[in-house]
């Protein structure tokens, strides 16, 4: 493995809210609100099992933002944004989502190989989008937390869902009939780099 992400138990809000009004200006309330509920989500820590762990972030994210395309949010027409970016906003795009369940859940204790960033062609939407796949074991059918849906099901039950390549903080993988095979690390993402550079720009600690 290349590239792997460390997670500290201890983020620093006090300090993460300061640097982050700093870099963006003065959080509204209800932005601080959110960004508190999520500290509260991360200090209750891991249920009692990962699946109600899974559950408790998705529903979180799912409801805390509102679904709006990057160009309504961030004038671009694609923008890759930190959770603390999303929830001061109180909108995100399906990346988004993705992205804030990858590090809560990360954060509450699931390991990165049990975590995948998935891109997928949405075939009822006829567009691509993104979601976050969790493997409880490598061989596993992944479950599937998605912006569309509160309901986490098995990608063999996503049949509106194609996969077109996957990445976590260890690596890459393109799909197959054998399973994921990895094609590579995650520092050839420029995106990702520049959103684990803005995250510690924030205050996180997010370690390779």
């Amino acid at each position: 493995m290349f590239a792997c992400v460390g997670f500290s138990f201890g983020w620093d809000f006090q300090r993460i809210l300061r640097q982050s009004d700093q870099l963006y200006g003065p959080a509204a309330a209800e932005a601080r609100q959110r960004v508190g509920d999520w500290q509260a989500l991360l200090r209750q820590g891991q249920a009692e099992s990962e699946q109600a762990t899974l559950a408790r972030a998705n529903l979180f994210f799912n409801r805390a933002l509102e679904f709006q395309d990057d160009r309504v949010i961030w004038r671009q027409t694609d923008y890759w944004a930190t959770p603390i970016e999303a929830l001061r906003k109180g909108a995100a795009d399906c990346e988004d989502y993705a992205i804030a369940k990858y590090f809560t859940l990360r954060q509450l204790g699931i390991p990165s190989s049990k975590l995948q960033i998935t891109y997928v062609k949405a075939i009822r939407l006829n567009q691509a989008h993104m979601v976050l796949t969790y493997y409880p074991t490598p061989s596993s059918i992944p479950l599937v937390l998605d912006n569309l849906t509160d309901s986490i099901l098995p990608a063999t039950e996503r049949t509106d869902l194609v996969p077109v390549y996957s990445f976590n903080a260890d690596g890459m993988w393109l799909p197959g009939a054998a399973g994921n095979r990895r094609v590579g690390d995650s520092k050839r993402l420029s995106r990702w780099q520049d959103l684990l550079t803005k995250m510690r720009a924030e205050g996180f600690v997010i370690e390779d």
